[in-house]
């Protein structure tokens, strides 16, 4: 595994030098590439004036705010270092939260924060024990790139788990969805038949299969074009509207059937079935 960055966790007096890595592995995805209809070669793409249509150089382009529609504020290079923070290698932890208060709606992307080098294994390691003890997780800030990002480090198995975090004021408010009412109240009934159904098909989510089915049927799909094989396509049914109390109960039972454990065979039925195999035999 390659690091992609490199540089030290501090918290008031404790530095520990780390590598960031990468936790998703993108290779996974089946990627395609855009290409010529009729030639089959790979499409370029070139920047054009949306007006007159004309063809532009880089040096031609500049970057403009959009502060009113059609109208546009020029910010020039210079502009950008006026405002640029110096990029650092130092997370500076601000301070240390439970791991509830932070909604899951301000996660980005995940990343494995590592020790960097054998001398900073402990002090890691210690760090680690010391998250997963107090069910804390440490909220902090790094420059990259010329931007400050809010990261989160949060104990996973042996290791550090690092998420870079959005801004609050980035993420959306769940009350502007259309159609949702908070005065709503759901019916007792069913809210008792839905919470029943709720424990019922409860489970570790370890126990829960997560394959990425469509990720598969393509792969499939191309090596049958690439093997010359007819390629099946099947139509998903729509499922069936039905009547929720119906639907609550039917999935109550059926969740029950699928937890009843396997009923082992007796030890009469057992020899009922070797002495008929000995008779057909």
């Amino acid at each position: 595994m390659r690091a992609i960055w490199k540089g030290h966790i501090r918290f008031s007096m404790v530095t520990i030098p780390i590598r960031i890595y990468n936790a998703i592995d993108t290779a996974q995805k089946v990627q395609f590439n855009l290409l010529s209809k009729e030639t089959n070669n790979p499409v370029k793409y070139e920047k054009r004036d949306k007006v007159t249509g004309d063809l532009l150089r880089q040096e031609d382009i500049v970057k403009g705010y959009q502060y009113e529609p059609g109208q546009f504020v020029i910010v020039e290079p210079e502009d950008f270092e006026k405002v640029k923070l110096k990029s650092t290698k130092v997370i500076e932890i601000d301070g240390f939260v439970d791991a509830k208060d932070v909604h899951h709606s301000l996660f980005d992307a995940p990343y494995f924060a590592g020790p960097d080098g054998e001398i900073a294994g402990k002090t890691y390691a210690l760090l680690s024990q010391a998250l997963r003890d107090s069910g804390k997780v440490g909220v902090g800030k790094v420059v990259l790139r010329d931007r400050e990002s809010v990261v989160l480090l949060t104990p996973h198995e042996k290791g550090i788990l690092l998420y870079k975090l959005r801004y609050q004021n980035e993420v959306r408010n769940v009350g502007d969805v259309p159609n949702l009412k908070e005065d709503e109240e759901a019916d007792a009934e069913q809210l008792k038949l839905a919470n029943m159904l709720i424990n019922t098909m409860s489970k570790k989510f370890s126990d829960i299969s997560l394959e990425d089915k469509y990720n598969d049927a393509l792969k499939e799909m191309i090596n049958g074009k690439i093997e010359g094989n007819e390629i099946v396509s099947f139509v998903e049914e729509e499922p069936e509207v039905v009547d929720i109390m119906t639907a609550l109960k039917a999935s109550i039972d059926q969740a029950k059937d699928e937890k009843k454990p396997m009923k082992k065979a007796t030890k009469k039925k057992v020899a009922k079935e070797e002495t008929l195999k000995r008779k057909a035999s």
